[in-house]
């Protein structure tokens, strides 16, 4: 198993760490490791958005040029005199 050293550690993170790791009834050390297992965790399972799948799904065709109206002046504001 490996591992990792965290240098520069702010202060006030190390003292919410060694609060939080007392609320779980656990190490700092064993707190840390869960939060970061969390983390990776919901990044690896993080659901795609449509864009993203609709790129790995058509992705290979290539794009398509669409033509774009010409923009129209802006509508006055309304007036409540």
């Amino acid at each position: 198993m490996g591992s990792i050293t965290i240098r520069n550690l702010d202060d006030e993170v190390k003292k919410r760490l060694r609060v939080r790791a007392a609320e779980h009834n656990r190490s700092m050390e064993e707190e840390a490791r869960w939060i970061l297992r969390e983390a990776v965790d919901k990044e690896a399972s993080k659901p795609k958005n449509l864009v993203e799948i609709a790129r790995e799904c058509f992705g290979h065709l290539g794009g398509v040029e669409l033509e774009l109206p010409p923009r129209e002046p802006m509508y006055e504001p309304i007036k409540f005199d």
